[in-house]
């Protein structure tokens, strides 16, 4: 019999207190770090009223296990971690499937990422709206997809569009603009 009432933990990493709820068939909802677990544990209820302390699976002790890894700065893959993304718009899941290819270290735009679904350019702001619901930020990477002209854009996590920067140069990607050449000296 598949488990109605999700599960979730509160954990440690190197960047602050993460959460993580869970179901049968998988991760269903994941918060990034915060300063104190408290804080952490009310932001994950808000979205899933429901759900209660529990004991991880070994599948989810695994992802966090991973995560602790990620936010020290190692390299990590979560396009194998089982989500149970159950309620979300079938569009949206596609989009977050797509999302999930984007690999460390690297980034792409809201457009490009409707482009690889096959949708034309409106449907970009489909695209952000579903990145600003991804319910397991980290896990499908919100953070990898730029607003048009690789321009930071929007980040619905604690500590907003800085959050987002900082996790993307955790992975090597430096957003800064390059500097000014150097001028002429005449010779």
């Amino acid at each position: 019999m598949a488990q109605t009432v999700p599960h979730y933990l509160i954990f440690e990493t190197a960047c602050g207190f993460c959460g993580i709820a869970w179901s049968d068939p998988g991760i269903v909802r994941f918060q990034l770090p915060t300063k104190t677990a408290e804080a952490t544990e009310q932001l994950l209820l808000r979205r899933l009223p429901d759900g209660l302390p529990g004991t991880p699976t070994p599948d989810v002790l695994e992802t966090v296990a991973a995560v602790k890894r990620y936010f020290q700065g190692e390299e990590t893959d979560f396009s194998g971690v089982e989500l149970d993304l159950a309620g979300q718009d079938a569009f949206f899941r596609e989009i977050y499937a797509a999302a999930r290819r984007i690999g460390w270290g690297r980034t792409t735009t809201y457009g490009a990422l409707a482009k690889e679904l096959g949708a034309g350019p409106e449907a970009a702001r489909d695209v952000g709206q579903a990145m600003a619901k991804n319910p397991v930020a980290l896990i499908i990477p919100c953070h990898r997809v730029l607003a048009a002209g690789g321009k930071i854009g929007g980040f619905s996590a604690p500590g907003g569009s800085t959050s987002k920067t900082r996790m993307l140069e955790l992975e090597g990607v430096n957003l800064a603009p390059p500097p000014p050449a150097q001028q002429s000296l005449g010779f």
